[in-house]
């Protein structure tokens, strides 16, 4: 207990600038923890989702049930990750499709919605991470500017005592201390959280790619066979 008075007792006594610095770093902290508890949950919904959906899928259902089993999630703006991908794409087959369009056109049409729902797919994930790799790379040297600042400080006031000890400076340099140690709080975090979503996002993107493409196999089948329809 002692330990934590005297410790808050050097963050009131320091210099309004190294205050400063400290307030700062500890508002970054602070933001950045809810940014990674936030991207835990949003990560952890799309990897449900990915999964849940996959198995539909692949299960052999319909494709236009599947894409009808999901419209109430659509309507209430609950689609995640690969189903809103996959409602893209059908979407605009369907569509094309009814126009009596050819299947190359219908395929151009249906990837290029799917890609354009796999960028905003992507987007999401990516939500917050450049906040957490600027706390990650600033704070240690935000921190450090603290601390130099409060050393200076105190070496100035060294300078202007009559009597010179470590015990006159030691206070000044240990509140400019804490500035640095603020800053790898702050730092440590954000850096390990941002390579773990930075690889989460890469995996999740790489299974978007892969179903993308498999889901273009699925449907140029079935455009050629409305084709052939056409021409019996």
């Amino acid at each position: 207990m002692e330990q934590q008075m005297s410790l808050m007792e050097l963050v009131l006594n320091a210099g309004l600038t190294v205050q400063a610095v400290m307030a700062l770093l500890l508002m970054a902290s602070v933001v950045s923890w809810f940014m990674i508890s936030q991207r835990l949950i949003y990560f952890r919904s799309v990897r449900d989702e990915m999964y849940g959906f996959e198995d539909q899928f692949w299960s052999g259902i319909d494709l236009s049930q599947l894409y009808r089993d999901g419209n109430e999630r659509a309507e209430a703006g609950q689609l995640l990750g690969m189903e809103s991908i996959f409602r893209a794409g059908f979407k605009e087959f369907s569509r094309l499709a009814q126009q009596g369009l050819d299947s190359d056109a219908i395929m151009d049409g249906s990837q290029r919605a799917m890609r354009v729902a796999m960028s905003r797919e992507e987007e999401r994930l990516e939500r917050h991470l450049p906040f957490l790799a600027t706390v990650g790379s600033t704070s240690p040297y935000i921190g450090l500017f603290g601390t130099v600042w409060g050393i200076m400080n105190s070496f100035r006031g060294l300078a202007n005592s009559t009597q010179a000890t470590l015990a006159t400076v030691a206070p000044g340099i240990s509140e400019a201390l804490i500035a640095t140690a603020m800053g790898l709080f702050a730092a440590i975090p954000a850096v390990m959280a941002y390579n773990r979503f930075a690889a989460k996002l890469d995996t999740y993107t790489g299974r978007y790619e892969a179903f993308v493409d498999e889901f273009s196999s699925i449907l140029l089948r079935q455009a050629h066979a409305v084709a052939s329809r056409k021409k019996a």
